[in-house]
């Protein structure tokens, strides 16, 4: 009996320390005769013994083992990919984010929008014409714009630290590749390809990482990083002019490299995801082509921006041949083009936070670009031109801060805000490509007047607009006071 006794104790000890691992179904964590070992239910029997109101209820001791290390399990994954609350929307690391978000658009956008400078450079050295120049600078864009889906998603992922320096390290060849060359392929191949992969792999994740910072601060967090566009944009361009009479081509694209190096690797230290990983899912959110306000509200971008890229490229090209500036003063409308637009995203960017919603003010915004497009065929004088420059940079640096801010706005799960990001930058992607050569081949057709160019920019940007309105007016009526 006393064997017996101690038999019963420690079951019943290992049904006590099996009731202790679950909070809940407890009958389905006990073990039943059938799952004991022969010797253990034999062994009462030998003796005469049975008792019925010891046998466990449940089924099988695999089950139990499964049912408990599924619990051990689940708490292991509960506890390190928790959901992290509500964002922080302040402090020292969500404002130190959007400062290193701030030197990644500097790297990627600001380099991109300087290529007005590299425009009238290669138009002067190389010999092609503007069209083919463009094509440079358009599949830079495309590239940039492109890879938004695949970054994107892979944030979501969990691979920020990966992608990031998988991007650096294209940007940085792409540059430095671009200081050695001498040939038209060459520098489509390494500025307009290599450098636009690099950018691409950069920009979305880190402006995704830094929307899920903030909330009601989002607007103006995303403005004030938007604004290393405009400064990058001024700066690049800048160094450039300084530069290339001094030392060249080649030392000047790898000054600007250099440069490019020290903030990508100071921005790839400091980023931290806030986020755990969303591993499943497609890279393609489908649900979004059923949102009839996101479809209509990416298409009508892609016709605005297929006509901002084109004045932003030719602008100082416009200058130069036809109405007479230097070199040096073509690169200055572009300088201004840019460091104009510095206070613009601020501003929009604040107001969008606190009085209007992304969407309401981005649509004044689309009318104010759309009215410039078409006065940009009234310039005809050096100071008309620098006014109408300084004017369009307020709406150009407006409209780019807004779009990553609208797409966040728009995105309803936070986890998916990369993914859906990347598909409207992929969208505009194929806009930005055909964009400046549709305008180049427009002004050859016009015998270098460019008033035909001038015309399709306009009526482009008038149909964007009325498409992003009908997402609005879809999505919530013409009611004005509702903020979104």
């Amino acid at each position: 009996m006393a064997r017996i006794d101690e038999k019963k104790t420690m079951r019943e000890s290992v049904y006590s320390e099996t009731e202790k691992g679950s909070a809940s179904s407890s009958p389905d964590l006990t073990p039943t005769p059938s799952s004991w070992s022969e010797k253990s239910i034999r062994e009462p029997h030998e003796e005469g013994i049975y008792e019925p109101e010891t046998r466990p209820q449940s089924t099988d001791i695999e089950r139990v083992a499964s049912n408990v290390l599924n619990r051990i399990a689940s708490r292991v994954t509960t506890h390190s990919l928790a959901e992290p609350g509500p964002p922080p929307d302040g402090g020292f690391k969500a404002w130190l984010q959007c400062a290193m978000a701030w030197l990644v658009v500097f790297c990627t956008w600001g380099y991109v929008n300087s290529f007005g400078t590299f425009q009238a450079y290669y138009s002067t050295n190389l010999g092609e014409t503007a069209s083919t120049i463009s094509w440079i600078g358009s599949i830079q864009v495309w590239v940039l714009f492109f890879l938004g889906t695949f970054a994107g998603r892979a944030m979501d992922a969990g691979y920020f630290v990966p992608t990031f320096a998988v991007g650096t390290v294209f940007q940085l060849i792409g540059i430095f590749m671009t200081s050695l060359s001498t040939k038209y392929w060459q520098l489509f191949l390494a500025q307009g390809v290599c450098t636009g992969i690099g950018s691409g792999i950069l920009f979305t994740p880190a402006m995704a990482l830094l929307s899920t910072y903030f909330s009601s601060h989002k607007g103006i967090a995303v403005a004030l990083a938007t604004t290393g566009n405009s400064a990058g944009g001024a700066i690049f361009p800048l160094i450039a002019r300084q530069l290339l009479p001094q030392i060249g081509f080649g030392w000047t694209i790898r000054v600007l490299g250099l440069l490019n190096l020290v903030c990508l690797c100071t921005a790839g230290i400091a980023m931290k995801p806030r986020l755990p990983p969303r591993k499943s899912g497609p890279l393609v959110d489908t649900s979004a082509f059923k949102e009839i306000e996101y479809m209509l509200f990416s298409i009508g971008m892609c016709f605005h921006m297929a006509s901002l890229y084109f004045v932003n490229y030719y602008i100082s090209s416009y200058g130069r041949d036809i109405l007479g500036f230097s070199y040096s003063n073509s690169v200055t409308l572009l300088i201004i083009l840019n460091v104009v637009g510095i206070p613009a995203r601020v501003l929009v960017g604040h107001l969008a936070d606190r009085y209007l919603g992304a969407l309401n003010t981005l649509i004044p915004v689309l009318f104010y670009v759309n009215v410039l497009a078409f006065c940009w065929m009234g310039v005809n004088s050096q100071t008309s031109l620098y006014v109408f420059v300084s004017f369009y940079g307020l709406g150009l640096a407006s409209f780019q801060s807004l779009i990553p801010t609208t797409v966040a706005r728009m995105t309803k799960d936070i986890s998916k805000v990369g993914t859906r990001m990347g598909m409207v930058f992929t969208f505009l992607s194929f806009a930005s490509l055909v964009g400046p050569p549709i305008g180049g081949a427009l002004v050859s057709a016009g015998g270098h007047t460019y008033i035909y160019a001038q015309a399709w920019a306009g009526a482009s940007a008038a149909v964007g607009t009325a498409l992003v309105v009908a997402s609005r007016v879809y999505a919530f009526g013409w009611k004005l006071k509702v903020k979104c």
